[in-house]
C-alpha cells in the first residue's frame, strides 16, 4: 500500500514563498509520476503541477506557471512544490498524488492512483 504524506503548509502573507513536501512510502516511488493538486473552499479540486518519473518532464497549470516549481528526489522518495509570490487565490488544501504510469504528465484526477491527505495553505494579510 502506497502512502503519501504532505507537509509544509501554513499561513503566509501575500508575496511570500512556501515549500510543500510529499513523502512516499510503501511503493516504488521512482516509477511514479507525481502531481500536486489543490482545493479551495467551495471549489473543485484543481490540478496545478506534475513531474514525470525521472524529473525529465514537468507541467503546470496556467494559474501557477512561472510562480510554482515541482521537483522530486527519488533517492529520498520525496516530491516538492516550491511556491513563490503567493496570493490569496492560492489559499487551499494542497494534495500530492502519484500515478503508477510514470512516463506521462498526468493532469486529470482519474490518472492518479494514490493521494495524500492534504495540507492547508493560507495566504492572507
Amino acid at each position: 500500500q502506497v502512502k503519501l504524506e504532505e507537509s509544509g503548509g501554513g499561513w503566509v502573507p501575500p508575496g511570500d514563498s512556501l515549500t510543500l513536501s510529499c513523502a512516499a512510502s510503501g511503493g516504488t516511488f521512482s516509477y511514479y509520476a507525481m502531481g500536486w493538486w489543490r482545493q479551495a473552499p467551495g471549489k473543485e479540486r484543481e490540478w496545478i503541477a506534475a513531474i514525470s518519473w525521472n524529473g525529465g518532464e514537468t507541467g503546470y497549470a496556467n494559474s501557477v506557471k512561472g510562480r510554482f516549481a515541482i521537483s522530486r528526489d527519488n533517492a529520498k522518495n520525496t516530491a516538492s512544490l516550491q511556491m513563490n509570490n503567493l496570493n490569496p487565490d492560492d489559499t487551499a488544501v494542497y494534495y500530492c498524488a502519484a500515478d503508477r504510469y510514470g512516463v506521462r504528465i498526468p493532469t486529470t484526477s482519474y490518472e492518479y492512483d494514490y493521494w495524500g491527505q492534504g495540507t492547508q495553505v493560507t495566504v492572507s494579510s
